[in-house]
């Protein structure tokens, strides 16, 4: 089988993150992850917290803290947040760790020593007010492209367009609010993207045919408008330390790497920091360096794509060394709060731990990837996830298993009925789920994950519909041998659900596979003739009725949340 290694964006360390953030990095990440996983392929599932630049030294501010210290707490939690949605990375690591710090230096080096870096005086924005030059998120005002009045000096949040902090308009200190600001002269280090266009584009022309429309077209439109060269150094106390053996001025002045300069390569850094915790068993490099047999794909929104297309990208081909490229660039669209946008700077629309507090993270997880926003912005609205909620998983999945494992245990007791054997309504059934099963591979194959989950819940509605038609609350007054054949028969579906369910929602999955007392169910995958014969739980198998897997919500229900979260932005 083949190598997998997948990444998904590093979230800011600057707070608890958003389902939109979620939705269009992470999560997904995990589900393909998963799915491979299960298929038996070998796969690295790396991220981190994204810890340098302006973010990490004004939240830390903010909480009177160090920034080591508050990067250290951030992450901890972060973590912890992650793990209540089971998201299963192999490592989560941190861009502040050694690792990166070396790897960042060591990219440094090569780029200078192969003609990509180039020390230039700039005029740089400087505040009296705070005695310093201000890095491009220290400074905030109106972009000159769209007129967005909260945009950053690195880029628009709104339009997604790079900026420069001498583009804004009305420009403020987002330290102190001065307006005051004075263009000072200054010395940065640039990486020298314009001489590396013609590979970039000869790479894209290569590479990015398979990418989804939105991921390949942000790639391509960068490169119309022409690499420019761009500032790699910033004057922060917090990142990765321009290495004095080579820049000594610089590094005298504090200067660091620009956080978009090193936090890809903390992919990198964080697999070696998973290397590093078991040296003996793992081999970073082998995932990155000459890995002609890993396959390498990224996640994330579309406001990531211009540094994961092209700038990080360029960085690797400029150290002229074999690092391993991404192959296919799974981007996002934004998932909106009714119809605004969610925002961690500005705290509107619902974070990923207070959806912990409300539910368990099987009804966030299936919600966010079935409406995930892949051709289009999509949008969260409480009454529409109560609705996929209470039909997809609490009626069509939840009702199912509960109704016939509780149907059973009251009429033929705690272990699987035998009853006939199968007749031509099963093997109809069978010959269906092997069909649908196809198509829910094929996609989740494709990472269309809006039509996997449709295939998925496809699958869960084939046993509603065969027990609809057998009903054997009517076959049990007649034939009870009959009944006995088709709760056999759901009890097979059950436990394929349970497995092939399990990149969606991981927790449910094992409560419906621990329902049956197996004694060797080590299986990660069902195969079309497993499908077709649903004989995987044979007759004299034990089983429990689980707790109920999903709750309907109901309108008492989203009444408080709105209450708590607001309902559509006035």
């Amino acid at each position: 089988m083949a190598r997998h290694l997948i990444t998904s964006a590093l979230p800011y360390i600057n707070g608890i993150k958003h389902l939109g953030n979620m939705v269009g990095s992470m999560l997904p990440a995990d589900v393909y992850s998963r799915y491979l996983r299960q298929r038996g392929h070998d796969v690295l599932y790396i991220c981190a917290t994204d810890e340098h630049g302006t973010p990490a030294e004004l939240a830390a501010k903010e909480q009177g803290l160090p920034v080591a210290e508050f990067c250290g707490q951030a992450h901890d939690a972060q973590k912890a947040v992650y793990e209540g949605f089971e998201l299963a990375f192999d490592h989560f690591g941190r861009s502040s760790s050694a690792q990166n710090a070396e790897l960042t230096q060591h990219f440094a080096r090569r780029l200078n020593e192969n003609g990509f870096i180039e020390e230039r005086a700039i005029r740089q924005v400087y505040s009296p007010a705070d005695g310093r030059f201000l890095p491009d998120r220290y400074v905030e005002g109106t972009c000159p492209h769209c007129g967005y009045d909260k945009a950053r000096g690195d880029q628009c949040e709104n339009c997604t367009r790079v900026l420069d902090p001498t583009d804004l308009i009305n420009p403020r200190s987002a330290i102190s609010g001065s307006t005051e600001l004075e263009v000072r002269e200054t010395k940065h280090l640039f990486l020298l993207q314009s001489k590396l266009q013609v590979e970039v584009e000869e790479w894209i022309a290569r590479t990015a045919g398979e990418w989804p429309q939105l991921a390949s077209s942000i790639a391509r439109k960068w490169l119309t408008e022409g690499l420019h060269d761009r500032a790699i150094t910033r004057d922060l106390d917090w990142g990765v330390p321009v290495p004095a053996d080579t820049w000594p001025e610089l590094a005298a002045e504090g200067k660091v790497f620009y956080v978009w300069f090193d936090a890809p390569i903390e992919y990198i850094g964080s697999t070696k920091e998973w290397s590093d915790q078991s040296p003996a068993d793992r081999d970073w490099k082998s995932w990155w360096y000459e890995a002609d047999d890993v396959r390498y794909t990224q996640f994330m929104a579309k406001d990531n794509v211009p540094f994961h297309s092209v700038m990080f990208p360029a960085t690797e081909m400029g150290v002229r060394e074999p690092w391993k490229k991404v192959d296919y660039l799974k981007s996002f669209n934004w998932l909106t709060y009714y119809g605004g946008k969610f925002s961690t700077s500005q705290k509107r629309g619902i974070f990923t731990d207070a959806a912990l507090e409300i539910l368990p993270a099987d009804y966030w997880r299936y919600f966010l990837i079935a409406n995930a926003p892949e051709s289009d912005d999509s949008s969260f609205t409480w009454e529409h996830f109560a609705a996929t909620v209470n039909k997809d998983l609490a009626d069509t999945l939840g009702n199912f298993v509960n109704r016939v494992l509780s149907f059973s245990r009251k009429r033929f007791g705690d272990d699987v009925p035998a009853g006939k054997e199968a007749g031509e309504a099963e093997a109809k059934l069978g010959t269906e789920i092997a069909a649908l099963l196809a198509e829910y591979e094929a996609q989740m194959e494709a990472l269309q994950f809006r039509k996997a989950a449709s295939a998925l819940r496809a699958l869960w509605s084939a046993g509603n519909s065969y027990l609809e038609e057998k009903a054997p609350w009517l076959e049990i007054k007649t034939d009870p041998e009959a009944a006995a054949l088709t709760l056999r028969t759901a009890m097979n579906l059950i436990h394929l659900y349970a497995v092939v369910s399990e990149p969606f929602i991981p927790a449910s999955s094992k409560a419906m596979r621990g329902a049956f007392a197996l004694a060797d169910d080590t299986a990660t995958w069902v195969t079309a003739e497993q499908a077709a014969a649903l004989d995987t739980v044979p007759a004299g198998t034990a089983f429990t009725v689980p707790p109920v897997l999903f709750a309907k919500i109901t309108e008492e229900d989203l009444e408080s949340y709105r209450e708590r979260f607001g309902g559509a932005p006035e």
